[in-house]
């Protein structure tokens, strides 16, 4: 059902900051920063050649992701994100079999301008888990 790994998300107190260490310390590819207000944060993709780490950073003072650096002032690994065929399909097999889809459990569309669900942490073992149509 689940596919490849799209990404790795990390929350970060600092996106250029975190930006030009993944560019000029470690050498990697890095985007330009996105910012989504419908998901209320600000995004950059550490673009590796087997997967992608997303940079997020709050964007505004309701980010959803606000908190995560109040409890972390460091930042630290949010999500993982993995690619599914039929994203509709796939949240009709997870919720018969008890999962949770957060928010209004509908597909939002993501940075990559593709539909996103989010399974609720408490279901997956306390992990985060963000799941892209491919």
């Amino acid at each position: 059902m689940i596919g490849r790994l799209n990404h790795i998300a990390l929350v970060v107190p600092d996106l250029e900051k975190a930006s030009r260490f993944y560019q000029d310390t470690m050498g990697a590819s890095v985007t330009a920063s996105l910012h989504l207000p419908d998901h209320g944060v600000s995004v950059v993709f550490v673009e590796l050649p087997n997967t992608r780490v997303e940079l997020l950073h709050p964007l505004g003072d309701d980010s959803p992701i606000r908190s995560f650096l109040t409890d972390h002032p460091e930042g630290g690994m949010h999500h993982m994100c993995y690619e599914v065929r039929d994203l509709l399909a796939v949240s009709r097999h997870l919720k018969a079999q008890g999962m949770r889809i957060l928010g209004s459990g509908e597909p939002k569309t993501g940075a990559h301008g593709k539909p996103v669900l989010f399974l609720h942490p408490k279901d997956a073992f306390g992990t985060l888990i963000e799941l892209e149509q491919a």
